[in-house]
């Protein structure tokens, strides 16, 4: 199955600025404006502080590896040819609540490990879909 037939992320109130973000090809997350706190995945109030007024900041897009599970699933016939494949969970370098998943592109799941670092690929699945990777750097 190709990127193309997979099913597509559907942007919610509180995502949809990250979404338009990624489909230019830029990592950001929400900073709280009362006390600075960066998070993602992106939400209505602040998990430190309760407050309800942020802005969204770029990141560098590097990160290390966290966790990862290689799926042997097969979630979707059309995917069959893909399994096994890795999917990360990675901590950008901009914070420790800082989490992210996505696929392993340029890399072998044999040589993963914690604290790996990788780097956001930014793939075009379509004119209207992005999603983001990660190799290893």
């Amino acid at each position: 199955m190709s990127l193309g037939q997979r099913p597509r992320p559907e942007a919610d109130r509180d995502s949809a600025p990250w979404w338009a973000a990624v489909r230019r090809h830029e990592l950001i997350v929400q900073r709280c404006e009362d006390c600075g706190t960066l998070r993602f995945p992106a939400r209505a109030i602040c998990n430190r502080c309760r407050c309800r007024s942020y802005e969204w900041v770029p990141v560098q897009g590097r990160a290390k590896v966290y966790s990862w599970i290689v799926n042997h699933q097969v979630f979707m016939r059309s995917m069959a040819d893909e399994v096994p494949f890795p999917v990360l969970l990675v901590r950008l370098d901009e914070g420790d609540d800082l989490l992210m998943y996505g696929n392993l592109v340029d890399g072998d799941a044999e040589d993963l490990r914690p604290g790996l670092p990788v780097e956001a690929v930014f793939v075009d699945v379509d004119d209207e879909t992005t999603v983001v990777h990660w190799r290893p750097c």
